[in-house]
């Protein structure tokens, strides 16, 4: 009896040590990598995503509008700052926003000079249900300057917003940001006056990881 009871009580050790030294699996983190059965993505990893193919980053005057400016080139890049167990709220640092190959079709604009995104670096909030929200350091605003050439030669347009908020998608391991609204703050009057921001950034990445795909748990 008491040879039956070491044994049992030396293979629930065993157990016990073999679960603590285990991966962590995707049930562990918010974020993973390489599927919901990866590995957590480690504080300190950056984190990068272009514009999904074939898609387009927009600044639209309303928010079923066509009119504005669309930026065929896209990319963020953001440093993880805590993954926590599952269910709960990763946090990130979005350390670099940008946009390029932008056109407009606002009357009397014939170019866009730039799209920059101000007051960097932004905090990011993930959540285990997929909503995102982006939010601007305390006392800051988010805030994106867009430089119009025009006839009557070249504007600034400043559009702020207390925070966005998009959402996380493990299909395509996307980020999707849909009319979120910002509110001219300084520019002529042919700045249009709301900017409606859409885009979606796919697949996310861990480049710490060797480009491996983010899911969020």
């Amino acid at each position: 009896m008491r040879t039956r009871s070491l044994l049992a009580l030396a293979a629930g050790t065993a157990a016990l040590l073999v679960s603590a030294v285990s991966p962590a699996s995707a049930a562990d983190t918010v974020l993973t990598t390489g599927g919901p059965a990866g590995d957590a993505v480690a504080v300190g990893d950056v984190l990068s995503a272009s514009l999904a193919s074939g898609t387009a980053a927009t600044f639209r005057s309303s928010a079923t509008g066509t009119s504005g400016v669309s930026c065929a080139a896209s990319t963020f890049t953001a440093t993880v700052t805590d993954n926590p167990a599952a269910p709960g709220t990763a946090t990130e640092a979005v350390d670099a926003h940008t946009f390029g190959s932008c056109t407009s079709n606002v009357f009397g604009v014939t170019g866009v000079t730039s799209v920059t995104v101000n007051n960097l670096p932004y905090t990011t909030s993930v959540t285990s249900d997929g909503v995102v929200t982006v939010s601007p350091a305390s006392g800051s605003v988010i805030q994106t300057t867009v430089v119009l050439r025009t006839l009557l030669g070249t504007i600034n347009c400043v559009y702020q917003a207390p925070s966005i908020t998009g959402t996380s998608n493990n299909t395509d391991n996307s980020i999707n940001f849909t009319a979120q609204a910002f509110t001219k703050t300084s520019g002529s009057s042919l700045c249009f006056a709301n900017g409606y921001f859409t885009a979606k950034y796919a697949p996310v990445t861990d480049t710490a990881q060797g480009g491996a795909t983010v899911f969020t748990n």
